[in-house]
C-alpha cells in the first residue's frame, strides 16, 4: 500500500506490548513497523526516502477498530433526517415539515433517531402525528435502536400494511380505539415498509459507503467490522477495494439471509486483499431494550405485559446457528435479553456437539442483560462477547425499564473479563456516535454501576488486540511492534493520564492504514 517509508518521532507511543509498552518513535516500511524505539534507535534506519512526520509529543496507539457498525446505515443517516436531539413529538413535526419543504425531490422521507424517552409527551409517535406535518409523501422514521420505526398514512398504504396484517417475526402494532395500525412497526414488520421503498442505485450505494468511510477515519477508526444490509454492498464495495477507494479495513458481517450469495465461491475471489475480509454471519435472536422488543426472562418492568420477543423459535434458531457454523465462517448473534441469551447459548452448544470445531471464535453480539450462570455457559462455550460501551450512557432508563436487580446485571464490561471472556467493542453506528473514544470513556467513566467500569488499558484492548483476535488477525495487528501492519491511531492527548471524565474530549489528530496516512486533522511538520 506504501511505496515510500515513514517514520513518526517525537511521540507518546502506547504499544500495548507487554515487552515493550512506550516508545518515542515508529518506522513504517511497505505498509509494516520496521522499527519501535527510542527517536535516536529509529533515526538509525531512516533513508533519505522516509517522509517523517513530527508528532509533537502526541499519543500514538494502536488503530482503532469498531467491531460492530452498520456503515450504510450510517452513511444514509448523514444524508437524510435526524432526529437524535428532538425533545418533543411537536419538534419532530416541525422538522419533518421543514426537511421535506427543503427536499421537495425527495419521494420517500426517511429519518433516525427519535427516543420515546427523551420527548416530552413520553410515547411512541404515530402515523396520525407523522400525517399533520406530511401527508402528501411517504415517510419512514426509524427509532434510534432501529429495531422499531412509525410510519405515515402514505407508507403505510404504499406497503399495504393493514390493520390485518401479521408479521411472524415482528408486529404492527394497532390503535387501541380505532382498531387501525398506529404507524409504529417492531422488527420484522418494518421489512414490508422496507420492500416498498425503491432500491438505491449502485452509485447511490457508493457514495453511501464513500462517506460513512470518511467519516470513520476521522473518528480514528483503521477497520470496522460492517454489518451488511443488501446484496448489492458486496459489489460496491469490491469495486471500491479494486480501485483502491477504501481508507480502512472492512471485516463483513453477512447476515445469514444473504449467507449464500455472499459466501459463494465466485464470492470469495473478491476477498483476497487485506483490505476486504469476509468475516462472520449475523444473525437476529432478538430486539432491542429502548423499543422493549428485547426477550427477557421476566416482564418488563416499566411495562409488565411484555416480556419483549424472540424473532426464532428455538428450533429454527438452532437451524440457523448450526448452518452457519457448518459452513467454517464465525458466528455473531445479536441477543440483548437474557431469555434470547439463554436461547443463544443452547443452539451454541448444539451446535458445536454435532459438529466440533477448534477456535470458532463465535460472538455474541450486545450480550446486554446477563446473570452469573450465563457468563459461565459462554465462557464454556468460548463465545466472545461483542459490547457496546456508550449504551450505559445512552440507556439512561435501563434501571426503569429492567429493575434495579436485573440493571445491575446490564453491560457487565468487567464481569465478562473476569470471566475469562474476550471482550471487543463498537458502537452500533448509527445507533451511536461513530467515534471510539466515546466508547474509550463510557467503559473507563462508569456511572451507573460503576464496579462493572474498565481501566484504560483493558477498554483500549478491545477496540484494538482483542479485535484484532476476533477477525483471526492477533499476529498481523492490534499492537504496535514489528512485523505488525502499521494501523495506527494519533491522539491529541494520553487517555492514560487524562482525567476520565475528559477521555471523550480527546480528538484525533491522525489516522494510519497500512502505512498511509488517510486523515490528518492538521499538516504536521515534515
Amino acid at each position: 500500500m506504501c511505496r515510500r517509508s515513514l517514520a513518526l518521532f517525537n511521540a507518546n507511543v502506547v504499544t500495548l506490548n507487554p515487552a515493550q509498552p512506550r516508545a518515542q518513535a515508529i518506522l513504517v516500511r511497505d505498509g509494516k513497523i520496521a522499527s519501535v524505539g527510542t527517536d535516536k534507535e529509529v533515526s538509525m534506519h531512516v533513508d533519505r526516502d522516509t517522509k517523517i512526520i513530527d508528532v509533537e509529543k502526541r499519543t500514538v496507539i494502536p488503530g482503532l477498530v469498531d467491531c460492530h457498525v452498520h456503515m450504510v446505515g450510517f452513511g444514509r443517516t448523514l444524508e437524510t433526517l435526524d432526529l437524535k436531539d428532538a425533545k418533543s413529538i411537536k419538534e419532530l413535526q416541525r422538522r419533518l415539515r421543514r426537511y421535506a419543504e427543503d427536499n421537495p425531490q425527495t419521494g420517500w422521507i426517511h429519518g433516525r433517531g427519535w427516543d420515546q424517552e427523551k420527548l416530552s409527551e413520553k410515547r411512541f409517535p404515530t402515523r396520525w402525528d407523522l400525517d399533520k406535518a406530511v401527508a402528501d409523501k411517504p415517510v419512514f422514521l426509524l427509532r434510534v435502536c432501529g429495531h422499531v420505526g412509525v410510519a405515515n398514512s402514505k407508507a403505510l398504504q404504499l406497503a399495504a400494511i393493514t390493520k390485518t396484517t401479521r408479521i411472524k417475526d415482528g408486529e404492527v402494532d394497532l390503535d387501541e380505539v380505532s382498531g387501525e395500525p398506529s404507524g409504529i412497526l417492531r422488527e420484522g414488520a418494518m421489512r414490508l415498509i422496507q420492500k416498498s421503498v425503491p432500491k438505491r442505485s449502485l452509485k447511490e450505494l457508493e457514495k453511501c459507503c464513500i462517506l460513512a468511510c470518511r467519516k470513520a477515519v476521522e473518528a480514528g477508526l483503521t477497520g470496522v467490522h460492517w454489518i451488511l444490509d443488501s446484496e448489492e454492498e458486496v459489489k460496491v464495495l469490491h469495486s471500491l477495494e479494486r480501485n483502491g477507494k477504501l481508507p480502512l479495513r472492512i471485516y463483513l458481517g453477512i447476515p445469514v439471509e444473504l449467507m449464500d450469495k455472499v459466501n459463494s465461491e465466485s464470492s470469495t475471489e473478491c476477498f483476497s486483499s487485506s483490505m476486504l475480509k469476509i468475516g462472520f454471519v449475523k444473525i437476529l435472536a432478538d430486539g432491542s431494550l429502548g423499543g422493549r422488543t428485547a426477550a427477557l426472562e421476566k416482564p418488563y418492568a416499566d411495562d409488565p405485559e411484555t416480556r419483549g420477543m424472540m424473532l426464532y423459535t428455538q428450533k429454527k434458531l438452532d437451524a440457523a446457528i448450526l448452518r452457519a457454523h457448518q459452513s467454517g465462517l464465525q458466528v455473531a448473534v445479536h441477543a440483548i435479553g437474557d431469555r434470547a441469551l439463554r436461547a443463544v447459548l443452547q443452539a451454541y452448544s448444539k451446535a458445536l456437539k454435532s459438529f466440533p470445531r477448534k477456535d470458532h471464535r463465535h460472538r455474541v453480539e450486545h450480550c446486554s442483560v446477563m446473570n452469573s450462570n450465563l457468563l459461565k455457559r459462554m465462557k464454556h462455550l468460548g463465545l466472545l462477547a461483542s459490547v457496546q460501551p456508550h449504551f450505559v450512557v445512552s440507556d439512561f432508563w435501563t434501571a426503569d425499564r429492567l429493575g434495579r436487580s436485573r440493571a445491575r446485571w446490564a453491560y457487565p464490561f468487567r464481569s465478562l473479563l473476569r470471566s475469562g471472556i474476550i471482550v471487543i467493542s463498537g458502537s452500533d453506528c448509527p445507533v451511536e456516535d461513530i467515534n471510539p473514544l466515546l466508547g474509550l470513556w463510557a467503559a473507563v467513566d462508569r456511572k451507573s454501576f460503576p464496579e462493572e467500569g474498565l481501566t484504560v488499558e483493558e477498554a483500549l484492548k478491545t477496540y484494538t488486540a482483542n479485535a484484532a483476535y476476533a477477525s483471526f488477525d492477533e499476529n498481523k495487528k492490534g499492537t504496535i511492534e514489528v512485523d505488525k501492519i502499521a494501523d495506527l491511531t494519533v491522539l491529541s492527548d494520553d487517555p492514560f493520564t487524562a482525567k476520565p471524565s475528559d477521555i471523550r474530549k480527546i480528538t484525533v489528530e491522525m489516522t494510519i492504514v497500512g502505512g498511509r496516512v488517510v486523515y490528518s486533522k492538521k499538516r504536521m511538520a515534515d
